[in-house]
């Protein structure tokens, strides 16, 4: 579902109009799911529908640095720097809430001189694999739930979080799992957050207080997936800006606080006929198909090597810890939150399964992308599952992946996955993985200084 829905370019320049707009924000989610791009004047980009940023835009590592050249990374992003060409989507116009003046944000598609889309763009990587599943004649369906945390502001990245202070003018320093009177605390900031979904179209749903001390939980309707994505990318920018509006931050990194539970973005999918609407996860008699379990098995194969596009960073690989509320492993079960793998209690049309393996910190373009190529191979290879689990799968053996180095090693080896989401993808994304991770071993952390220094 679209942030408006079958929108032209002749309805976006009649709605710019009537909001008087005076502004518009041309954003392109990059691998990292950063919004980049340019501000320009309402009548500039009326008159400019081909807009250009370079294409290493999309070939850079979350500190804005790029790889070190090579065949691979070079099959991508031209040695010459060359343009992308930017055109706009005009389905998710929407306004900047927060903006002073009149402003607008709409997401772009981007080309190449030839008129393709960019091959390893978030959006296009995951157009690529609702293609396949068109080809087929299904339509999935996702609905996120997307955990974070609210912090206090904290301009010493040396520094560890503490959690916000409420309307009560103190800090929660407890865990209020579900407690309607922890989420009241925020009411002011919530208020604004769901003021702007509203204006913004995003169609968010429930609001619950999670595990953690300030953390929470935001769930979205089920839809179509490229909307669902555009909602979440839109979402983390609005959270963050109504937050700073009040004092705080808010954050989507996967473990923020050594001592509270990580944040997921746990992804509800099914799929359906596309002619029919009819959920091909059930049979005519409301039980289980076989599909369904192959889809399952799908995702039990392919998301080990899927995890350094949802699990993306090396803080990611904190929340994958046992007993921690979040999976270890790759078991599935039947309304059981300690599996990889969930599938809640539903009706026969409603069936689904809920991959609890995601991290808040996953670019949503890609992380739907890749669980979709996961749940699409089990299907086409009639891949069976394990046998479901029962009891809980914390004890069980750890079958993720433990480190980004580990993952990236094992998405390169994938080729199943890198036939679905793309050779020139998963180059450019491996490269820029690789970078991130020798940036981040060349810090030194306060425990390697407080146990080695003078110990060993």
């Amino acid at each position: 579902m679209a942030i408006r829905e079958n929108f032209s370019y002749t309805d976006m320049e009649e709605w710019l109009d009537a909001k008087r707009v005076t502004e518009i924000e041309c954003l392109v989610p990059d691998l990292t799911g950063v919004a980049r791009g340019k501000i320009l004047p309402r009548v500039k980009f009326a008159d400019d529908r081909g807009m250009r940023i370079p294409e290493v835009v999309l070939g850079m590592t979350v500190t804005g640095n790029t790889p070190e050249r090579d065949e691979s990374y070079n099959r991508a992003i031209a040695v010459t720097d060359r343009d992308m060409i930017l055109r706009a989507d005009p389905t998710t116009i929407t306004m900047v809430p927060w903006a002073v003046d009149p402003t607008a944000q709409v997401i772009h598609d981007c080309y190449f001189a030839d008129g393709a889309l960019v091959d390893y763009a978030p959006r296009s990587v995951l157009r690529r694999v609702l293609k396949l599943y068109a080809k087929q004649g299904w339509k999935p369906l996702v609905a996120p739930e997307l955990e974070f945390y609210l912090t206090a502001k904290n301009i010493d990245p040396n520094l560890p979080l503490s959690s916000p202070v409420g309307r009560s003018g103190r800090a929660e320093t407890s865990r209020q799992v579900y407690s309607i009177d922890a989420v009241n605390e925020f009411d002011p900031l919530f208020e604004d957050i769901y003021d702007y979904c509203e204006l913004m179209n995003l169609d968010v749903d429930t609001l619950i207080h999670e595990i953690g001390a300030g953390q929470m939980e935001i769930n979205f309707q089920h839809g179509d997936p490229l909307g669902l994505a555009d909602k979440v990318f839109y979402f983390k920018r609005t959270l963050r800006e109504a937050a700073l509006k009040h004092e705080m931050y808010a954050t989507f990194m996967a473990k923020p606080m050594a001592d509270e539970p990580g944040s997921a973005m746990h992804v509800h999918q099914s799929v359906v006929d596309a002619e029919t609407g009819r959920n091909i996860f059930s049979n005519p008699d409301g039980t289980p198909a076989p599909i369904f379990r192959h889809y399952i098995g799908g995702l039990q194969r392919y998301m080990p090597s899927a995890m350094a596009i949802v699990a993306p960073y090396v803080n990611s690989y904190r929340r994958i810890v046992r007993h921690t509320a979040a999976p270890i492993n790759l078991q599935w079960g039947q309304d059981n939150r300690t599996v990889g793998f969930r599938v809640p209690v539903s009706g026969s049309q409603d069936r689904r399964v809920e991959n609890r393996v995601i991290g808040a910190d996953a670019n949503p373009y890609l992380a739907l992308a890749v669980t979709l190529a996961c749940g699409y191979l089990g299907m086409l290879d009639a891949i069976e599952p394990s046998a479901m689990v029962e009891g809980s799968a914390y004890d069980m053996p750890v079958e993720l992946p433990q480190g980004l180095s580990e993952a990236i090693t094992l998405l390169r080896r994938e080729e199943r996955l890198r036939d679905i989401l793309g050779e020139r993808f998963i180059d450019v994304y491996s490269a820029v993985k690789d970078l991130e991770h020798q940036e981040f071993m060349r810090v030194i952390s306060p425990w390697e200084r407080e146990h080695l220094l003078l110990h060993v």
